[in-house]
């Protein structure tokens, strides 16, 4: 994921938590996050549905995902390469191993344990 999207999402998830019973504008998540208003209605609502102690980063994480974590392999290697030939096979097993390790990682964590410490 070579983008904002995750770091964006989690900004907006964490200003919701932290008021759980306003309803926040996208003009005032925006000016926090210090970007356009537009970004702010395509990533995120402006009240949590849950308690942030029933969201799991990784949630989060799945829900804005768009590319790999390692990025993407190159889509034609050349087949007369031994190398070239397999190395989109053991990209696929690298590639899943490390999505598996941050989904774990991410979701051993709370939105509201990410809230906390901001108190």
């Amino acid at each position: 994921m070579n983008n904002t999207r995750f770091a964006t999402a989690v900004h907006i998830m964490t200003l919701l938590a932290d008021s759980p019973e306003e309803w926040l504008t996208s003009e005032w998540m925006a000016g926090s996050i210090n970007i356009n208003p537009v970004v702010v209605r395509k990533e995120g609502g402006s009240q949590l549905s849950r308690n942030a102690s029933e969201i799991r980063i990784s949630d989060i994480y799945s829900a804005v995902k768009n590319t790999e974590v390692l990025g993407k392999k190159n889509l034609n290697p050349n087949p007369a390469c031994n190398v070239g030939k397999e190395i989109n096979n053991h990209l696929n097993t690298l590639f899943s191993e490390t999505e598996k390790l941050v989904i774990q990682f991410l979701g051993d964590k709370t939105l509201q344990e990410f809230c906390d410490q901001f108190n």
